[in-house]
């Protein structure tokens, strides 16, 4: 089920939400969690009962590892980790290791090897990350493992971010799931709504239509491709993946905070970084966390010697890369950040400090879109070939609509330049009784508006899955 669909928007969200509203606090989590995997199982029905085990495996595991010492305890956390990370292995990357040793085989003459390919769960590399968070964040003592697992069920299966996250880490929540009574308010519930049609307006009326004429452009062949349409085809990438992503976000953060929890921040302008290290500050937050506190500093983060820091960093992204899907695109995308990343600490943080901030987001820009063409394409080649003709000097007779030249500057401004004017009253509010009655009322106004302007995009266009859903 998706966020922004019409089976979401016009029965789910209303039925769960109104339910939700009026039982009591001691029933919201075992509601909940039940209506978290109907929400799964709509769309993977097949999959419920092989992730419910995992569920069921990793909160008995975190009980033995909270009860043990010593060597026992790192015995059943080693179990915890290899059971999750061959999960993830199987579901995720077994077609792409199969393919790959097919290619070989065939190189040397051999006959390819006969495979039933695994469907790949969605979201599984966000489950994956929630089971290990929960088991590291067990075995550091940070939080005490769930008594109930109802509770952890939840924690796992939280439809707001079960699919695309944010990555949310045991210890951000644990509090929060034991302790619902006092988060749910009706400032919370009116502003989480708000945040949730932010996000949606930013996906319907931005992402799809940029996304729609990326796709045109990526799949038109070489001969019809020229150095301004390959530019407007990054370029509309670029921003839709950016909206796609954080209106998700958005829309998960609003979810939750509407139903009592807070999240955290997974975008901050990231396009007005002014180093792939301030990207990274930026962009995806929760994974970038994720990837520091679980990761590169098991690894000796920046505690061990110059070349292994080096070594740790290009590892970590080259591994993130591989987190976001089995291609090697994604594996060249990490690697591509990791390589930025080290020469950031090396000389180019150092260099650009004399360039001036304007100078250094465009440079840092630059380099994003390279990246992300690497994402977007469907084979190195093809990678490789869209970039030669960027590079060429050509025009075309491919047709730019004012609608998407509007959209498309909109982004730009959304991205750019709105972070530098003085913030609405809204962004800043953590209540809306500092509002008037009529700043109220107006607000809401805008939320039902804006709502059946989506709707109604949604209606018309379809079928619109957001990017990270395949991750």
């Amino acid at each position: 089920m998706l966020f922004s669909s019409t089976l979401f928007l016009l029965y789910f969200l209303p039925a769960f939400l109104t339910i939700y509203f009026i039982i009591p606090a001691k029933a919201k989590n075992p509601f909940t969690l039940f209506a978290s995997i109907l929400f799964f199982a709509w769309g993977a029905p097949k999959f419920v009962f092989v992730l419910s085990a995992a569920v069921i495996a990793d909160f008995f595991i975190a009980q033995l590892i909270h009860k043990n010492e010593g060597r026992k305890r790192r015995v059943f956390l080693t179990i915890g980790v290899v059971f999750n990370v061959s999960v993830l292995l199987y579901f995720k990357y077994f077609n792409f290791f199969m393919d790959n040793v097919n290619v070989l085989m065939e190189g040397f003459g051999t006959n390819a090897i006969i495979f039933t390919r695994v469907a790949l769960p969605i979201g599984i590399s966000f489950f994956v990350f929630h089971e290990l968070s929960y088991l590291l964040d067990v075995y550091r003592r940070v939080k005490p493992p769930m008594n109930h697992i109802i509770n952890y069920g939840l924690y796992i299966f939280l439809f707001p971010q079960l699919i695309a996250g944010p990555i949310i880490r045991f210890s951000e929540i644990a509090d929060q799931i034991n302790e619902r009574k006092f988060q749910d308010n009706i400032d919370n519930r009116i502003l989480g709504l708000f945040r949730f049609v932010i996000g949606l307006a930013k996906k319907v009326l931005i992402a799809n239509v940029l996304g729609e004429e990326a796709d045109k452009i990526f799949k038109l062949p070489l001969e019809e491709l020229s150095s301004v349409s390959a530019w407007i085809g990054a370029l509309c990438y670029t921003f839709q993946i950016y909206f796609d992503f954080s209106g998700y976000s958005d829309m998960a953060i609003g979810l939750a905070r509407a139903m009592g929890f807070i999240f955290p921040e997974n975008f901050n302008h990231p396009y007005l970084a002014e180093s792939i290290t301030d990207f990274w500050r930026r962009w995806h937050m929760s994974l970038s966390r994720w990837m520091r506190d679980y990761l590169y500093i098991s690894l000796g983060g920046n505690k061990v010697p110059v070349p292994r820091m080096y070594f740790n960093l290009c590892l970590v992204f080259l591994i993130s890369g591989f987190w976001h899907g089995a291609e090697w695109t994604f594996i060249f995308w990490g690697a591509y950040h990791g390589l930025f990343l080290v020469l950031d600490r090396l000389f180019l943080l150092k260099l650009t400090s004399y360039i001036g901030k304007i100078p250094r987001i465009i440079f840092t820009f630059f380099i994003t879109v390279i990246g992300w063409i690497f994402f977007r394409s469907e084979s190195m080649l093809q990678a490789f070939l869209f970039l030669k003709k960027m590079g060429e000097f050509s025009w075309s007779k491919y047709f730019f609509t004012p609608y998407l030249i509007s959209v498309l500057a909109a982004a730009i401004a959304l991205s750019f330049f709105l972070p530098f004017l003085n913030r609405n009253k809204l962004n800043n509010i953590e209540t809306f009784s500092v509002l008037s009655i009529r700043e109220t009322a107006f607000s809401v106004l805008i939320i039902v508006l804006v709502m059946i302007i989506c709707v109604g995009e949604i209606s018309s266009s379809g079928f619109n899955p957001f990017i990270y859903f395949k991750f």
